[in-house]
């Protein structure tokens, strides 16, 4: 895209966050998922690297050097400058995007700002309608405040990866995604937008901080509180059904499906259908409260009951019964997946560098202010001399 071209598309009403300017000081995957949520809802996201780049420019795979697939699809709709902000020339052009811009979100450790006069306090004395994010790994008033924080490491601390391995005997298992990562990003990415919503009733920008541990043991424990959500505790912590060791996808003849009949009208047609009328009136499975006692053994009969069709034929029989089913899908399976395809949810865009990427499309859909894919994520410092000119450029 041509830069005449790129600000003509900056002008377009692209989303409800047009006209927000943010400074992105972010790596990896937690605060750069954010921001990508912000650029792609219209605001104009310019990320500020290091001389060598986002880590993730450098994870694979990747077609040419710093273009690795995870850090595109962490950062479209993006603009990127490259500064080393522990040189002062460096600082003070930062610095100068900072008076105009609407919010600073870094994942740099606090400290390590303050040092840099870049905190805070600074900053608001620049600009007092800043909104300024810490994306940190733990609440900054706690012992672990100076740890360093990764999805894995947050995934044990908090408590998942002690969940996802019950009844597992190989012991404690992280999620095979980002999770840490992402449910900060997402979480970043409500609580900025409710600091430029108060900043529009009283003129100020204020401190925002977003610790990757109390969010995500906020995230499990929603559910996992259990027992331990009553003083004195009632029952022990953890719901019973996601823990339920035969809560799993259920092999079928030739494949695997995820079924969950989930009410006692689903349940009493699935064992009709079945054959398993016999369970319709066994006092361990005919109630919600006799179910919530009892989900591994139910889930055990599932597996028995399963394996006597095809997948073709479960999809069949429980889409008539409004029961609840979908094929196992692996990665790749989904790339074809008629629903995504009829909503055209993967999309093409033309890199500079690497030539057809394919993207995600923006999962939410606004009526009126609808948010955009306007480019692909850029090479390191591709806007340098535009955002900072040439002197900047040149030092």
């Amino acid at each position: 895209m041509t830069d005449a071209n790129h600000r003509a598309q900056a002008q377009r009403n692209d989303g409800p966050l047009s006209g927000v300017k943010v400074i992105d000081l972010t790596t990896v995957g937690m605060g750069p998922y954010a921001t990508q949520i912000f650029g792609d809802m219209g605001a104009e996201v310019i990320k500020v690297e290091p001389p060598e780049g986002d880590i993730f420019r450098h994870a694979l795979p990747t077609r040419s050097p710093r273009m690795g697939a995870p850090f595109m699809n962490f950062n479209r709709n993006k603009r990127s400058v490259c500064l080393d902000i522990k040189q002062e020339s460096d600082r003070r052009a930062l610095l100068e995007l900072v008076k105009e811009s609407d919010v600073f979100i870094s994942n740099i450790r606090p400290q390590a700002l303050a040092k840099l006069g870049l905190d805070y306090e600074a900053l608001s004395r620049l600009n007092p309608r800043l909104i300024y994010c810490s994306a940190v790994g733990f609440g900054q008033d706690g012992p672990y405040a100076g740890k360093p924080a990764f999805d894995d490491i947050i995934q044990a601390y908090s408590g998942l990866a002690a969940v996802q391995g019950t009844g597992n005997t190989g012991g404690p298992a992280y999620m095979r995604t980002l999770i840490a990562d992402k449910v900060t990003g997402l979480t970043i990415a409500y609580a900025i937008p409710m600091a430029l919503y108060e900043r529009e009733k009283s003129g100020l920008g204020q401190a925002v901080e977003v610790p990757m541990f109390e969010t995500l043991v906020s995230f499990t424990l929603i559910e996992h509180l259990s027992g331990e959500s009553y003083l004195p505790a009632i029952a022990g912590m953890g719901y019973e059904r996601i823990l339920a060791r035969n809560r799993k996808p259920y092999r079928t003849q030739d494949g695997y499906i995820s079924i969950l009949p989930y009410t006692d009208a689903h349940w009493a047609r699935f064992f009709r259908m079945a054959d398993r009328a016999d369970l319709i009136g066994n006092p361990t499975f005919a109630t919600t409260t006799a179910r919530n006692r009892n989900y591994d053994a139910l889930y055990g009969e599932l597996i028995d009951i399963v394996a006597t069709k095809t997948t073709d034929e479960w999809v069949r029989l429980l889409d008539e019964q409004d029961i609840p089913v979908a094929r196992v899908n692996t990665l790749q399976d989904v790339l074809d997946d008629p629903h995504l395809a009829a909503v055209d949810f993967f999309k093409t865009m033309e890199h500079p560098t690497e030539g057809t990427v394919r993207v995600t499309d923006i999962p939410v859909k606004m009526s009126r202010t609808p948010g955009a894919l306007r480019h692909p994520a850029p090479p390191l410092g591709a806007d340098n001399e535009e955002l900072l000119g040439r002197a900047a450029l040149e030092k």
